[in-house]
Formats: C-alpha cells, structure tokens, sequence
C-alpha cells in the first residue's frame, strides 16, 4: 500500500528563454510526485502543468490542489478496499473532470512504483520495443532571421534529426522558408499552438508549398470541426496536440479526418494508461504516432522515452538531452545523445535511483509530505 505522498514545487533556471504563441518561458516550474510504499519503495513522476494556464486550463497551483484535495483522497480509500493496478489507476478518480495534468503525475508515479516493486523496466511493462529514439528540436521564435537560421544550423550540427519551428501568424512563411532555402533536405515541421483561425485559411495554405513534415495544432485546441475542414484543404499533415487528451478523442479525430497525426504526451492524457489506449486507437486507424514534450526535468523525460518505444512512434520525439533546456538537471547522469540525434532508452526500474536528490533539494522552493492513513 501507499503510505505517504511528498510534493515539491520545483523552480529551474532555463538555459536559453523559450518564445512560443503562450510566451516567454525563463524558468521552469515543476511539481515532483514521491509515493512512497509501505515497503519501502518510491515512485516518483513530474506533474507537467504550467505556472500559467495557457496550455490547458491547468496550472501549477491548479494541480498542486486537486492532487492533495481530490486525487490522494480517493487513492487512499480505494486502497483500503483492494489491491491496485496501474493500468486501472484512473478509474477511482473517474468522477473528477479534467485535471488530466493533475491525473497523470499520481497515476506516472504510481506506474513508476510498480516497476520498481516488480524489478521491470517502464518500457518492458508498457510494451515498448525501440532501444533507440530518433530526436528532433522545438526552436522557438526568433528575434531575427540570421539568428533563426545559426540556430538551425547548430542544431543540424548537434545531430538533431528534425527541427520544429514555433510559427504564429506574425511569423510563419518567411521564416519557414528561409530553412527550407537553406538547408533543403532537413526534416521541417512547424508547431502553431493553436494561434491561427479558419480565416488564416490562405497563410495556411502558402505553407503546403515547404514541404513540411506536418503543422502541429494550428487552430483551436478544441475545434477538431474546423481542423478537419483545414485537413481537406492542406496536403500536408495536421498533428493534433492540445486536441487530444484521450484515447476517445483520437477515435473522434480519425473519424472526421481532423488530422493524420497525433502528439501524444502522458501529461496531457492523464497518464501512461491513456497513453497506452490513444496508442491502441491510432493503430487502428492508422494514425502516425510520436511523443512530444513539455520541458520536463530529467525525471519527466525518463518516462517520456518509455512512451516513445511504444510500436509505431516513428516520428522523432521532442525529449531531447538535459542541456537543450537546463544547466543542472535532477538527474546524477544527465539524458545525452547516445549517438548524435538519438538517445537510448533508459530501462529504468523506477527513476528514483537515477535522481540527484541534493539537486532537488536546491531547486525546491514548496514542499509537502500527506500520510494517507490520515485521508
């Protein structure tokens, strides 16, 4: 049984400021999930929600409270009542609409226990089959077009296999084609965030013309109507991201033809069960897969590249190495390139041996222990 719950806010210094459609990112804010077992054991995950609700409806603060006032409580009286399974977790909180944020740090470190308990691999019990993950990179806007482009250039140089520009409607086709001019063969995507409208429906068109890997989220994060009306008119591939936060709302984009791809990130669905079912339901219509990022700390990331090994995530994932984003990750052995542009896959049997907790303790500004028996 699960015998206490430690939260921590943790506060990172980002080593260069991410511009996307939401803002400007310079410090990266987390919440860390440690349940700890009655044995002993530890599992531990990342709550990936924002200090500000600009990606969904959730927040840091926001996760913080529904986590200690909503989900420990019905994890500790389920637990008095039967033996819990990971890939059942969710459906003692099933009454609890959306949080999905909120969801997926309890329900990821409960996984994270459970293979620690059972001395397996989160890839082995998730059914992950890659070894090796292909990587590309999010740059964000730029201030100006020289400085996009020497970015580009040294991400192409670092062995990154795809680069993802961040595009709003200020800035889309110039620089978009100023990549594709100059270095023609790399592998392009662009990631709206959902900044465009159907009235953008020209913009949006003149970007078929790149050859573009696909255009994640380009309009509403909840109007897949008007994405599948886009998706008949581009040639190139609409992913969903902020659309899909279930494996129900894959069936319901497939249906409709709103995309031919989805971004399928554990945070966003509430975890690695839904994870798992979103996977299940884009194989069965033949929807491409991959695994994008939300500037996750070392402990995050881990659990993203079980994700990524998962069959059929054959577009290069957004879990990039420690140093994209921090100077000093939580990890005493910082993700890097295996080779370059590719990481290996951890096999780990529960992240908690691979954190550097002294790190932790130094980024910790907010912490919490809650004993369940008192739930």
């Amino acid at each position: 049984m699960i015998a206490s719950c430690t939260f921590r806010r943790l506060e990172i210094p980002l080593v260069e400021p991410m511009r996307t459609a939401y803002g400007e990112h310079r410090m990266k804010t987390a919440i860390l999930i440690e349940l700890q077992s009655d044995s002993g054991a530890m599992g531990v995950a990342e709550c990936v929600a924002m200090r500000e609700p600009t990606y969904t409806e959730e927040s840091v603060a926001t996760a913080w409270h529904v986590i200690r006032h909503h989900l420990l409580p019905r994890l500790a009286r389920a637990q008095r009542q039967k033996t819990l399974e990971p890939d059942t977790l969710t459906e003692i909180w099933s009454d609890i609409r959306g949080n999905k944020m909120a969801q997926a740090a309890v329900e990821m470190a409960f996984w994270d226990l459970w293979s620690m308990e059972h001395d397996t691999s989160m890839t082995k019990l998730i059914g992950g089959v890659y070894e090796e993950i292909n990587v590309g990179i999010s740059i964000g806007i730029q201030v100006s077009m020289e400085k996009l482009l020497l970015r580009v250039e040294r991400a192409l140089q670092e062995g990154y296999r795809r680069i993802k520009l961040k595009i709003s409607p200020e800035a889309d086709r110039d620089p978009l084609l100023a990549i594709r001019k100059a270095f023609p063969d790399v592998a392009l995507m662009a990631d709206a965030n959902s900044a465009y409208r159907l009235d953008h429906m020209d913009r949006l068109l003149e970007l078929d013309r790149l050859a573009l890997m696909m255009i994640e989220q380009p309009l509403a994060y909840d109007d897949m109507v008007d994405h599948a009306e886009l998706q008949a008119r581009l040639q190139t591939s609409i992913c969903l991201d902020e659309s899909i936060r279930s494996a129900e709302d894959v069936r319901r984009a497939a249906k409709i033809g709103a995309c031919r791809i989805v971004n399928i990130k554990p945070g966003r669905l509430g975890g690695i069960g839904e994870v798992i079912r979103a996977h299940q339901v884009a194989q069965q219509y033949k929807i491409g897969l991959w695994c994008g990022g939300m500037y996750e700390t070392g402990v995050g990331r881990l659990h993203n590249l079980a994700v990524c090994a998962l069959p059929g995530m054959v577009f290069p994932t957004d879990t990039g190495p420690s140093d994209r984003y921090f100077e000093h990750d939580i990890l005493k052995e910082p993700i890097r390139f295996e080779k370059p542009g590719i990481l290996r896959v951890r096999q780990t049997h529960g992240v908690a041996e691979w954190i550097d907790w002294e790190v932790v303790d130094a980024f910790t500004t907010d912490k919490l222990v809650v004993q369940l028996r008192d739930l």
